[in-house]
C-alpha cells in the first residue's frame, strides 16, 4: 500500500494506493483561504499540516498500517518563510496572490537574463517576487529568513525532518534554471539569497527522507520512505499516466492547467507559458495556466445561493449559448497568456431575460473561453495537442465537457481516479521510490471512463463568443 498526500489550496486530500495500483481508499480536510488585502491570498502552513494529520487519520487504520511509502503533491509557488529554528516568520504568501507584481518587472531589471534562466517570465503567482516583496515591504521578516519552502516541502519538514524540494516544483519558484535541472545562483542574487536558503533538489521519484518515528506511530505506519513528490499539476499528470512526450492533460481544480509533458525543454515566455522540469527524471512539461477554473463554479453558485450541483444543473437547463451573456473568469487575475494580475472578473451584455440559468452558463463558457487562449499560446509554441485527459473537480460535470472539448477542438478522455489526480501521482512516486521501477512501468494511465468528442454544431454556436470574449479582455484590462 501506498500513501499519497496532496496539499491543496482548498483542502487536503490523502489517498491509499495498493501495490497493483488501485484507489483503495481516500480522505480529505479543508482549507481555507485569508484575502485580508486586495491581491492578497495567503495561508497559515500551521493549517496544511493539521488537514494533512486530519486527512491521513481519516483512512482506514488498518490500511495504514500496510503503507510502505509516501509521496507528497501540493499547491506550487507558496512562499513559506522560516528562520532560524524552522519556524513560520508569517503566513505563507499563494500561488494566487498578486501584490508582487510591480517586483517582477523590478527583479527582470536586476537580472536581465531571468527569461533565459528559467525559461518563464516573472509572474507574481511566483516564488521569486513574492520574496522581493517580503524584502521591500517586511525588511525585518526578510533578514530573519533562512529557509524558503513550498507548502508541499513544509510538510515534509514536519514529517521527516528533511529540507527537499522536487524539481517540478522547485521549477515554479524562478529561481531554478529548468534546463540544468539546478537552482541558478544568478536568480538566488537577485533576490538577495543564495542556496544556504533552498532545499535540496530530488527528482520526484526519489527518496528525500524517512517518515520521523514519533509520526509513523500517531499515523499507525511504520518509519516508511518518502518520496520527492511532485507540485500539484506534474503529480496529477503522473496520476494519469502522462510522463511521455506528447502527453496532455486538462485540470479543472482551483485553477485550471492545460499540462504537456516533452521530452526537452521548450520554454515560451513571452507567451507566458510556463517550461518547468517534470517529476520524472529526464522530462519536462509545458503548462497554460489560469488562476480561476472550478473555483467559478464555486463561486457562482455561492452568489446564487445553491451548491455546484445546481449550479450546473441550472447551466445544464440553460444549454450552451442560451444568450448573450459573457463572463470574463479573471476573478484572481489571469496568467496565460495575458499574464495580468490586476485585471478582474466581469458578467458583460446582460438583458431583461437574463436569468440564473443563463448566467451559469457563461459561466462554463467563460473558463471554456480562457482556456482556448492559452490553448492557442501552446500550440504558438509548436505544441500539437488532439487529445486531453481530464482531471480535478470540474471532470465530474460532462456537460462542462462537452462544452469544453468544443471550444478547444479537442477530444477529451475521462479517466478512472481523475477526481484525485494530484494525490493518486503522489502515491505512485512513492511506489517509484520504494521499488525503483520506471515511471513507464509505474505510471500506467488508469482506464478511460467515458469519450467526448468535439461537436460541431456546438463549436460553431460558441465561436463568435470566443471572439466578444477576446475583445472582452482588450476592453476591460485597464479599467
Amino acid at each position: 500500500m501506498f500513501l499519497g498526500i496532496d496539499i491543496g489550496t482548498s483542502g487536503c486530500k490523502a489517498v491509499l494506493v495498493g501495490a497493483d495500483g488501485a484507489l483503495a481508499a481516500q480522505a480529505s480536510a479543508p482549507l481555507d483561504v485569508s484575502r485580508s488585502q486586495a491581491l492578497w491570498a495567503e495561508q497559515d502552513p500551521a493549517d496544511w499540516w493539521a488537514a494533512t494529520e486530519a486527512a491521513v487519520l481519516a483512512l482506514p487504520a488498518d490500511l495504514r498500517a500496510q503503507v510502505m511509502g509516501v509521496g507528497l503533491a501540493g499547491q506550487m509557488h507558496g512562499a513559506t518563510l522560516l528562520d532560524a529554528q524552522d519556524r513560520p516568520l508569517r503566513p505563507a504568501i499563494l500561488w494566487n496572490d498578486g501584490r508582487s507584481f510591480r517586483e517582477c518587472a523590478e527583479l527582470e531589471a536586476r537580472e536581465p537574463r531571468s527569461r533565459a534562466i528559467t525559461g518563464n517570465i516573472a509572474m507574481p503567482g511566483f516564488t521569486a517576487p513574492k520574496l522581493a516583496w517580503v524584502r521591500k515591504h517586511e525588511p525585518d521578516i526578510f533578514a530573519q529568513v533562512r529557509t524558503v519552502l513550498l507548502p508541499k516541502d513544509y510538510v515534509r519538514l514536519l514529517m521527516t525532518g528533511e529540507k527537499a524540494s522536487d524539481l517540478s516544483d522547485a521549477a515554479g519558484t524562478l529561481w531554478l534554471d529548468c534546463a540544468a535541472r539546478d537552482w541558478s545562483d544568478a536568480m538566488l542574487e537577485a533576490c538577495d539569497l543564495d542556496r544556504t536558503a533552498m532545499p535540496r533538489l530530488v527528482e520526484g521519484s526519489d527518496v528525500a527522507g524517512t517518515l520521523r518515528a514519533d509520526i509513523a506511530a500517531r499515523w499507525g505506519m511504520a518509519p516508511v520512505p518518502v518520496a520527492g513528490g511532485a507540485g500539484d499539476n506534474a503529480a496529477g499528470a503522473v496520476g494519469m499516466g502522462m510522463v511521455h512526450d506528447g502527453d496532455a492533460l486538462l485540470s479543472l481544480g482551483t485553477s485550471g492547467v492545460v499540462f504537456v509533458a516533452t521530452g526537452q525543454f521548450r520554454p515560451n515566455p513571452d507567451r507566458a507559458v510556463h517550461a518547468f522540469c517534470h517529476c520524472v527524471p529526464d522530462m519536462w512539461h509545458q503548462m497554460s495556466v489560469h488562476l480561476s477554473a472550478a473555483s467559478c463554479l464555486d463561486w457562482g453558485a455561492r452568489l446564487a445561493g445553491t451548491d455546484v450541483a445546481g449550479f450546473l444543473a441550472a447551466a445544464e437547463r440553460a444549454g450552451p449559448a442560451a444568450g448573450p451573456e459573457l463572463f470574463l473568469p479573471y476573478l484572481s487575475g489571469e496568467r496565460t497568456p495575458h499574464n495580468d494580475p490586476l485585471v478582474r472578473g466581469a458578467f458583460l451584455k446582460l438583458d431583461n431575460d437574463t436569468d440564473p440559468g443563463r448566467l451559469a452558463a457563461a459561466v462554463l463558457e467563460g473558463v471554456a473561453f480562457a482556456h482556448a487562449d492559452g490553448l492557442a499560446a501552446l500550440r504558438q509554441a509548436g505544441t500539437g495537442i488532439e487529445t486531453l485527459a481530464v482531471i480535478g473537480g470540474g471532470s465530474r460535470s460532462r456537460h462542462w465537457g462537452a462544452i469544453l472539448a468544443a471550444v478547444l477542438d479537442v477530444q477529451l478522455h475521462y479517466l478512472d481516479g481523475g477526481e484525485v489526480g494530484p494525490a493518486l501521482g503522489a502515491a505512485k512516486l512513492a511506489r517509484m521510490a520504494v521499488t525503483g521501477e520506471p515511471a513507464s512501468a509505474a505510471c500506467t494511465r488508469p482506464a478511460v471512463l467515458d469519450t467526448i468528442d468535439p461537436d460541431p454544431t456546438l463549436a460553431a454556436r460558441l465561436a463568435p463568443k470566443l471572439e466578444t470574449f477576446r475583445a472582452a479582455y482588450r476592453a476591460v484590462k485597464d479599467l
